[in-house]
């Protein structure tokens, strides 16, 4: 059986630009995901653009990718981190 801690999120962890990482709370990556989405002018991925709302659409973008293309040749990467204390 798995363990549900697994399936926690404590922490998320940003990559930018030049390898800057930057440390988010579940709360903080949607915002920053949100805001990225906001100017966002390539295609999305088909399961985020049939979501109604752009809330919607940067949960699910946490939760089920670990990167975007910027269109530039980078992406933007994150993943999940469960921090010891």
């Amino acid at each position: 059986m798995v363990d549900p801690i697994m399936y926690q999120e404590e922490m998320f962890v940003l990559l930018g630009d030049r390898g800057a990482e930057t440390f988010l709370t579940p709360e903080e990556m949607t915002a920053r995901l949100m805001e990225i989405l906001t100017d966002y002018d390539l295609p999305l991925p088909k399961a985020l653009a049939k979501l109604p709302t752009l809330a919607a659409k940067a949960e699910h973008l946490r939760d089920n990718y670990c990167d975007l293309d910027r269109g530039d040749g980078s992406t933007w990467q994150w993943y999940a981190v469960r921090l010891e204390k």
